[in-house]
């Protein structure tokens, strides 16, 4: 397709008395601390205690890991709850039971449950997070599930999701993130990660810095937990990269084996692993798992927005990531340069004011032929001038739009032009990233216009 992307369908409205109460509290809001969460699971019934549990936190790779490990435990024939945030497009997407994410009607329902307890005297304040979780907790509950994988929202000591007794407790990275909350330095986040460690059982992690595995390693020793460095314990060798996922041989205590995700990169073939080692440390809810049953699980995953493929709808390949941060920005560089598309990319990107703008656009910029700048979810989001200012240096070539809408409707009105060239501009990928907000916006354009996959 040329010229302009056509106009989107209007959204259907689902009309739910407790969504609708959930939204007014503000996703964005954050408050730390176990306190509200704690009692009112303790009104509920202690629906977090329902099922098995694994904790998966860490600076990037928790979300893909926490989906990979579901999809693992369909394949060996497990009844899975997956919980995770935030969400690209409908806050169903945050909860899965077996493959499918709740539906409105589900979810609207535990949300009535939850803020009944809630409301009772004397009367429990609590934000977006903090309801959803309970809300999570209460269908994981109601599913009879053999295992619950529920991703951090932040941290790990003081996240909602800290309350569950944890069979398995996995960091998957360490890096400088949400600083103001979780510490200036690396050690400082590791510890807060390492919040969510259990006496006397594993707990499971990776970390390139040498004085954040050092810290990991002193917190699991502190609170008794059976620790396990992914580093000493596994080895990967990524045998190919490309958009169409990422294979590779795995060496664990327990198996070798060759894999393939279809997530691509490099990060996510650890990513794989992890989701894997937290299997074999679990043998009270899978038992033996033989490698034809990772292999079917790791075909099986899906995660939106982590170099999620879809495209324009004449036919031109989109990439979707959330790089919220600098580690993020490095892994989309590393596929970059491993699938050969380093120099040839389109890139739209926008993020929020307050993050590391000009950590991440050292890193991803110089890897784009061009960079669209724009506005992010307001009002944290940064301005296209802003981000300009404070990080257009480092593109080859800027240019400034007001929306994803707006740079996405340039990118196909450009495609006129690249069918009469030499055709590489045509066949390289879009690729917007930055704000989860933002490559929410993206995903909701791109399937409303039919551009699946």
């Amino acid at each position: 397709m040329n010229g302009p992307l056509p106009p989107a369908p209007a959204p259907v409205a689902v009309p739910a008395r407790s969504l609708l109460r959930l939204e007014s509290l503000g996703m964005r809001g954050i408050k730390l601390g176990l306190e509200a969460i704690d009692a009112l699971c303790e009104r509920l019934g202690r629906p977090e205690r329902a099922a098995p549990s694994i904790l998966i936190a860490g600076t990037n790779g928790k979300g893909s890991t926490a989906a990979t490990l579901a999809a693992i435990a369909h394949a060996a024939g497990k009844l899975c709850g997956l919980y995770t945030s935030p969400h690209l497009e409908s806050v169903c997407e945050r909860v899965r039971i077996g493959p499918d994410d709740v539906s409105p009607e589900a979810l609207d329902a535990a949300l009535e449950e939850v803020f009944s307890a809630a409301d009772r005297a004397p009367a429990i304040p609590v934000t977006y997070f903090e309801a959803v979780t309970a809300a999570a907790f209460v269908m994981f509950r109601d599913a009879h599930l053999d295992l619950a994988v529920l991703e951090v929202g932040l941290g790990g000591r003081l996240d909602a999701t800290n309350v569950t007794p944890a069979s398995v407790s996995v960091v998957t990275s360490i890096g400088f993130d949400h600083m103001a909350d979780l510490g200036e330095t690396l050690p400082q986040i590791a510890r807060e990660k390492a919040g969510v460690f259990r006496y006397g059982r594993p707990a499971l992690a990776l970390a390139a810095d040498l004085t954040a595995r050092a810290a990991l390693e002193e917190a699991a020793s502190a609170v008794g937990a059976r620790y396990h460095d992914a580093r000493r314990e596994i080895t990967v060798e990524v045998n190919r990269v490309g958009i169409s996922g990422t294979e590779f041989h795995l060496t664990t205590p327990l198996i070798r084996a060759r894999l393939a995700t279809p997530l691509a990169g490099a990060h996510q073939a650890w990513n794989a692993a992890l989701a894997i080692r937290a299997v074999e440390l679990c043998p009270e809810v899978f038992g033996a798992v033989e490698p034809e049953i990772f292999a079917n699980g790791l075909s099986s995953v899906r995660w939106a927005g982590r170099l999620e493929r879809l495209q324009m709808p004449g036919g031109r390949v989109v990439l979707l990531d959330g790089c919220h941060n600098p580690e993020g920005a490095e892994a989309i560089a590393r596929f970059l340069d491993e699938s050969g598309l380093a120099g040839r990319v389109s890139l739209v990107f926008g993020a929020m004011a307050d993050k590391d703008v000009e950590g991440i656009a050292a890193v991803l910029f110089p890897k784009a032929a061009e960079v669209f700048l724009v506005a992010a979810a307001p009002p944290r989001g940064a301005t296209p001038e802003e981000l300009e200012r404070r990080a257009g240096r480092f593109a080859k070539s800027v240019r400034l739009e007001p929306d994803v809408d707006a740079a996405l409707a340039s990118l196909a009105s450009l495609e006129i032009g690249a069918a009469s060239a030499s055709g590489e501009k045509e066949s390289a990928p879009i690729i917007v990233a930055g704000s989860l907000y933002l490559v929410g916006e993206a995903r909701a354009r791109l399937r409303a216009v039919g551009g699946g996959g």
